[in-house]
């Protein structure tokens, strides 16, 4: 039995990964014909149904930060995913500006994603960016130091996925819209929704 999720529903080889349940759900009804929940133990909301291009596909909600989305990946590894994208949020520390994506080729520590999927997906997004993001425990500290000169982003949980997925065989990468800049704000919800389809919609196309 699975550490963290507890399935009420069959689960794709294939996943889209989301920190918020709320935007599982949105994913799940733009993606999938018919979702059914597959899990709602520990908030953590999940889906599964047939993509339009006939696939089954999971979408899971993993939970705030890198022990968490470890925890549920390595549960999905063991309900037989093989393949997952994480549609994420992070930071800009440079250049990037709000609504941006960012294709991930590397994270903290030189945790790498799978090459096939990362490539494939640079090529389903158009202007997309590429770039390397660091993973930290919290990106909300009083003082907003992030160190803009290490990455093009900041997020909570890229690095551990990555790392994880390694070690349970499943091939993984990440697509990051920047929902925040430190000298103009956050993406309004309504913005990030739009962005986080169109990110949505390219990972499934890759899966």
């Amino acid at each position: 039995m699975p550490a963290r999720l507890r399935p009420t529903a069959p689960i794709a080889a294939d996943a889209i990964l989301v920190g918020d349940p709320g935007r599982a759900l949105m994913l799940a009804q733009e993606l999938l014909a018919e979702p059914k929940m597959s899990n709602h133990a520990r908030g953590l909301w999940g889906y599964t149904g047939v993509t339009e291009a006939g696939d089954q596909l999971t979408i899971q909600a993993t939970g705030m930060g890198g022990p968490s989305a470890s925890v549920v990946l390595a549960d999905l590894a063991e309900l037989g995913v093989r393949q997952a994208i994480r549609v994420g949020t992070c930071a800009s520390l440079g250049d990037l500006e709000l609504g941006d994506l960012l294709v991930v080729n590397e994270a903290r520590d030189g945790a790498r994603p799978d090459g096939r999927l990362t490539d494939d997906l640079r090529a389903a997004l158009p202007d997309v960016h590429f770039g390397l993001v660091l993973s930290l425990d919290s990106l909300y500290r009083p003082e907003r130091d992030l160190p803009s000169a290490l990455a093009e982003a900041a997020d909570m949980q890229t690095a551990a996925l990555f790392t994880t997925a390694a070690e349970v065989e499943i091939a993984a990468a990440a697509v990051l819209v920047v929902t925040e800049r430190s000298d103009s704000g956050q993406l309004p919800d309504e913005e990030l929704m739009k962005v986080a389809k169109v990110a949505g919609r390219a990972a499934a196309d890759v899966l």
